[in-house]
């Protein structure tokens, strides 16, 4: 009884090419031995790709459309007729690729990779923007043979082992027929060619490593974490191909008094409890202003905020300031001296305050130094 080709990949009889291309495409997909190990699947994608390679011929579509099999009329043997059909590999590489399909050699030139490069800054050098010296360990051209990898005037020779082909095949015997592999030379590498003379400095490679100098401009506004692009100062190519890129990867060192978020900038001020309430100026060291004075107002309540705009971190492009921004933290003496004492208790006598309970949530932005704690621990993780 002839082998229902068309319900093997689930189509109808009528079923155009392009329907038939599609069915085989996606079982497949899933049925491969690389997607799919389970030994039936194995047998399933035999069965879906002899099916495919019957259905996609027009003379053996004609015969299965007769009512024939067209594998048992071409004297197919035992294994249910499969045996001798030819290769699944040219079905299944003409729709994936790789495999038995011969890809030449790879040439001996190639680019180079992308080299990173680690630079510690504080924040004052992200903020004004620094050229600094680098010293860096990569692959450079080879000065002797120029990338040639030989030795004086001799030139490469096509490969012995698979014939200037860059590849080795093989072909194995199977209940499908012969199914032919391929795989690089392990002799040239997939190049295709070996030097017998090579240079003597960098071995046939067109490359050597070096250690060099470099000027690295950082711009202003930079932040931990951000990469500076130095192109062609990578590693150059086997064959003495094309340099990669140099990446400069920056590290913001931590400040000991601004805790940086964005293009802003935080500060912590302490302030005695009697300039708070009188009012008072602070002057503060800022990384681009120098020396500014902030003024904290009469009344300043803790956890207050005071906003300088202007006065933070440039922004990397358009070089436009972000803001300083002070939080206030009230500090309150924790020894008194006896007239300290007479003074605060003729204080508070004039004042009349009493302590009061409020919710701890209508509260929360005046629990001293608390709000700037969690900023810190939001911008630095500590």
């Amino acid at each position: 009884m002839a082998r229902d080709y068309y319900g093997l990949l689930g189509v109808s009889n009528g079923a155009t090419d392009s329907e038939i291309k599609r069915a085989y495409r996606k079982l497949a997909r899933e049925l491969h031995p690389d997607v799919n190990p389970d030994e039936e699947a194995q047998a399933r994608f035999k069965e879906i790709s002899v099916a495919y390679e019957v259905l996609s011929d027009p003379e053996k579509r004609r015969i299965v459309d007769l009512g024939g099999d067209p594998l048992e009329s071409a004297g197919a043997g035992a294994g249910g007729g499969f045996a001798g059909f030819g290769g699944l590999g040219d079905v299944f590489e003409a729709f994936f690729g790789g495999g038995a399909t011969s890809r030449g050699p790879t040439g001996r030139v190639r680019p180079g990779s992308d080299s990173l490069l680690r630079m510690r800054l504080d924040l004052a050098e992200c903020a004004t923007g620094v050229t600094k010296q680098v010293t860096v360990d990569t692959a450079v051209l080879c000065d002797l043979c120029q990338g040639k990898g030989t030795h004086g005037n001799s030139t490469p020779v096509a490969c012995d082992t698979c014939g200037g082909r860059g590849e080795i095949q093989t072909v194995q015997r199977s209940l499908l027929g012969q199914v032919m592999t391929s795989r690089p030379c392990p002799v040239c590498g997939g190049v295709g060619e070996v030097i017998p003379d090579p240079c003597n400095r960098c071995a046939g490679d067109g490359r050597v490593r070096a250690r060099r100098d470099i000027s690295v401009k950082i711009p202003a506004g930079v932040g931990d974490g951000m990469r500076v692009r130095l192109a062609a100062q990578g590693e150059v190519g086997p064959g003495g191909g094309p340099a990669g890129d140099l990446y400069v990867e920056v590290h913001e060192k931590p400040h000991d008094v601004f805790v940086r978020d964005g293009d802003d900038l935080h500060c912590t001020i302490s302030v005695p409890m009697v300039d708070a309430a009188l009012g008072t100026t602070v002057t503060v060291d800022a990384i681009l202003d120098g020396p500014i004075d902030i003024t904290i107002g009469a009344g300043t309540q803790p956890g207050s905020v005071t906003t300088l705009r202007g006065h933070g971190m440039p922004h990397l492009r358009s070089g436009v300031r972000g803001n300083l921004h002070a939080h206030i933290d009230v500090v309150v003496p924790s020894r008194l001296d006896h007239e300290d004492v007479e003074l605060l208790q003729a204080f508070k006598e004039r004042t009349k305050g009493i302590a009061e309970v409020r919710s701890t949530q209508s509260n929360n932005s005046s629990h001293g130094g608390g709000l700037f704690n969690r900023l810190r621990e939001t911008f630095t993780g500590r």
